[in-house]
C-alpha cells in the first residue's frame, strides 16, 4: 500500500547529516529536535563522539532511540581531527552537510537548503556551500539565490582572504578527502581547521557562502564553547590592528606557497 506523502517533510535521500559531539548531549538534543520540527529527513545521521563523559554518552544512547543515528564512538579523545574524520569515514550518501551540535537551523534554513543543495550538484566545479560566517568573507560576487561565490586571490590584501574553508555548518560532497585530504589529528583544533583551510586553498578547492547565517551559534550555559582562542587574542591586544594584519599576511601567505598542508 503507497504511503500518503506528508506536505510537511522535505526528504534529502542523498544526503548525510554529521554531527560531532563532545560533552554537549543537550546541545545535541535541541539540534536534532530542531530538524524534526521542520520537518527536514536526511538520507542518514552520523553522529561522531570524541570519548564523553558517561553521563553524555548514556544520554547519546536514549537520543539515539529516537533520533535513529549512527553512533560512532571512541575509548578516549583524541581531538576534532579524529572526530571529524571517523565521522565523514561513516557517511555512505553522496553528500554531507557537517554540523557541530552547538548550532541550531535558523527559519530561513527549511527554504534555502533545497537551493544549496541544487548547487551542489549543478556546479561540479564547487565543493562546499557554506551556510555560516562569523564573520563575512571579503572577497565574493553575487551567484544566485541567495547566495555568492567566494574568490580567492593571493594578491588581494588582508588575511581574512585565507579564511576561505571554515568547520562552521557546510554542505559538501562525500568524497571531499579525495581532494582534500583528511583532517590533522592528535593537534588542538584550530590548528586542525587552520590545516585544513590551507589544504583547501592549496588543492584549489572553491565554495559559494549563503548571504545570510541558516544557523545560529549559541552555546547553552552549562555546556559551554571548547574552543580557546585566548592565545591568538593576547597577541593581538598588543599590536595595533593594522601591523598585526601584515604580520599576519605574511606569515600566512608564506606558508601557504611553501609548506604542503595534506594530510
Amino acid at each position: 500500500m503507497l504511503r500518503e506523502r506528508d506536505p510537511h517533510v522535505t526528504e534529502f535521500p542523498d544526503v548525510s547529516l554529521l554531527v560531532t559531539h563532545y560533552n554537549r548531549s543537550e546541545s545535541l538534543e535541541r539540534l536534532l529536535k530542531s530538524f524534526k520540527d521542520t520537518g527536514t529527513v536526511f538520507g542518514g545521521i552520523v553522529v561522531s563522539d570524541d570519548a564523553s563523559k558517561p553521563e553524555h554518552l548514556r544520554r547519546l544512547e536514549e537520543l539515539r532511540e529516537t533520533y535513529g543515528y549512527r553512533l560512532i564512538t571512541t575509548p578516549v579523545n583524541r581531538n576534532l581531527g579524529n572526530n571529524l574524520n571517523k565521522g565523514q569515514d561513516a557517511v555512505t550518501t553522496p553528500y554531507t552537510l557537517y554540523v557541530q551540535e552547538d548550532f541550531t537551523p535558523t527559519a530561513a534554513f527549511s527554504k534555502t537548503f533545497p537551493v544549496a543543495c541544487d548547487i551542489l550538484k549543478e556546479r561540479a566545479d564547487l565543493d562546499i556551500v557554506r551556510m555560516y560566517a562569523g564573520a563575512r568573507y571579503p572577497y565574493t560576487k553575487p551567484y544566485k539565490n541567495g547566495f555568492s561565490e567566494m574568490v580567492f586571490k593571493l594578491a588581494k590584501p588582508g588575511s581574512a582572504k585565507f579564511f576561505y574553508y571554515s568547520d562552521t555548518p557546510h554542505l559538501r560532497r562525500s568524497s571531499f578527502f579525495a581532494k582534500f585530504g583528511r583532517y590533522a589529528e592528535g593537534i588542538k583544533a584550530i590548528k586542525t581547521e587552520k590545516c585544513m583551510v590551507m589544504s583547501f586553498l592549496q588543492a584549489g578547492g572553491r565554495a559559494v557562502v549563503s548571504d545570510e547565517n541558516l544557523f545560529s551559534h549559541e552555546n547553552l550555559a552549562f555546556e559551554p564553547s571548547t574552543q580557546d582562542y585566548s592565545a591568538f587574542f593576547r597577541i593581538k591586544q598588543k599590536i595595533p590592528d593594522p601591523i598585526f594584519d601584515l604580520v599576519w599576511t605574511a606569515k600566512l601567505t608564506a606558508q601557504y606557497l611553501v609548506k604542503p598542508y595534506r594530510h
